[in-house]
């Protein structure tokens, strides 16, 4: 557990990002292992297959995830608190919440993965194997969601490094499957998700095995844990927003893709190989802006608002420099990354212009997304979720409608840092006016000889 409330502001915040960025490289090695591997050996048709079903699955787990973002929070303020009753009850609060998400969510995705590819204008070539590799991801999402849990909680303790280890070790296991199941089984893209299902279960037991074995307080143990409702209600207060927010988000992904999918298959395989490289590219600003979410959350529960400050500032400036380094490297060498999925020359030629066009707006991303993170670190989730809403349905949706027809696919493109600058200039005006602020009061219980605490209620 790593106490950040104390140190150096940016080379707690770096140390803490660097094993999730290393982490979230091995958790996207599943996806795209799985890409390289099923548009090298099944080709284009098989790759557009494991893209069109990725906005499908992302929307009925979107919600789940805000939840379980909220319950994070919830453990970071506490544990800043020193309150490790509440960090105990918290997490057994969500792990009873996201058993029962995880069945409801199996069963809801494999009833209804078919219509909803359908529904997407999904090539005719390809909504066959992308209702395979559907059915078969939601049969074990539940080990996804065990692993997730797990992984947030240790985050949320300020322990970004155990998760890494169980990573490595199931992502070899991912791989190594892959090969078997659809090179020497021939499983096609069934084997595939088979392969990444089984690597997430081994994540999941691997996490259970650490916990029980170093953290007592926070023991895996069915019989003795308990489902607390007012730390519930205060997760969904928290998370709720978020939840909404992704699923909004989800919807307009499936709306983006249904764009991409009136383009035909060469387009959708382009997408999704591309898609794959921007997910690697921005994984400095995702981990950067969940690492500032924890060092604000720690830094509140233990009444420390300057610490937030200094530590948004060298955030920005950390992840500035790193995304000017990845934008060179995507339009230098971008071809050649696309490349690796799929050598096909449409392919190719239309997944690099997604490259090139995006890459060179990451530095507004990764702004928007830290200052997002300060936000929610504080339990303001609210106003994040409306930026997202109107960057998303206002701007993005609309401009794509409105450039592809007369651009291509060139058009979708281009929506994406329209919507993303935008986004941006809402977030930063609504930080610097410091409402944020008022969403945390702070108590302070009388001392008595041994120890104080500091005590937090939000509005």
């Amino acid at each position: 557990m790593k106490d950040m409330t104390k140190g150096s502001e940016a080379k707690l915040i770096f140390n803490f990002a660097l094993p999730m960025f290393i982490g979230n490289i091995f958790q996207q090695l599943y996806n795209t292992v799985d890409s390289v591997i099923v548009g090298r050996a099944l080709g284009k048709e098989a790759l557009g297959a494991v893209g069109a079903s990725n906005p499908i699955m992302f929307l009925l787990i979107s919600l789940i995830i805000g939840v379980a973002m909220g319950s994070s929070i919830l453990i970071s303020q506490y544990f800043g608190a020193r309150d490790m009753d509440k960090v105990k009850k918290t997490i057994d609060t969500a792990y009873i919440f996201l058993f029962i998400a995880s069945i409801a969510v199996t069963i809801v995705g494999v009833i209804f993965s078919g219509p909803i590819l359908r529904f997407m204008k999904t090539p005719d070539s390809i909504i066959h194997q992308a209702k395979s590799y559907l059915n078969v991801i939601f049969i074990g999402i539940i080990a996804m969601f065990g692993y997730n849990s797990i992984s947030a909680i240790l985050r949320g303790l300020g322990d970004s490094k155990t998760p890494l280890i169980f990573l490595i070790i199931s992502t070899v296991i991912n791989i190594v499957l892959d090969i078997v199941f659809v090179l020497v089984f021939n499983w096609g893209v069934a084997g595939a998700a088979w392969a990444t299902v089984i690597a997430q279960t081994c994540s999941f037991i691997f996490g259970i095995h650490h916990l029980n074995k170093t953290h007592d307080v926070f023991k895996f143990n069915v019989r003795d844990m308990k489902f607390d409702n007012k730390i519930f209600k205060e997760s969904i207060r928290i998370g709720l927003p978020s939840g909404v927010q992704q699923m909004l988000f989800s919807f307009g992904m499936i709306a983006m893709q249904t764009m991409v999918n009136k383009f035909g298959a060469d387009t959708v395989a382009a997408f999704t190989a591309a898609s794959r490289v921007d997910t690697f590219a921005s994984m400095p600003i995702m981990n950067f802006g969940a690492a500032i979410s924890t060092f604000v959350a720690q830094n509140i529960g233990a009444g420390k608002m300057e610490r937030v400050k200094k530590g948004y500032g060298s955030t920005l400036v950390m992840s500035t420099v790193i995304c000017l380094i990845i934008t060179i490297a995507m339009q230098l060498w971008g071809t050649n990354l696309v490349r690796l999925f799929n050598k096909d020359p449409r392919v190719t030629v239309i997944g690099t212009e997604y490259l090139k066009i995006i890459s060179i707006f990451y530095v507004v991303i990764s702004a928007m997304f830290i200052t997002n993170g300060v936000l929610r670190g504080a339990g303001d989730t609210i106003f994040p979720m409306i930026n997202s809403i109107l960057s998303l349905w206002l701007i993005r949706i609309p401009i794509a409608y409105t450039l592809s027809p007369r651009l291509g696919s060139k058009g979708i493109w281009w929506s994406m840092p329209i919507a993303w600058s935008f986004g941006l200039v809402l977030t930063y005006s609504y930080y610097r006016l410091g409402r944020w602020k008022k969403k945390i009061k702070y108590i302070q219980n009388k001392e008595d000889d041994n120890s104080s605490e500091i005590e937090f209620v939000s509005n």
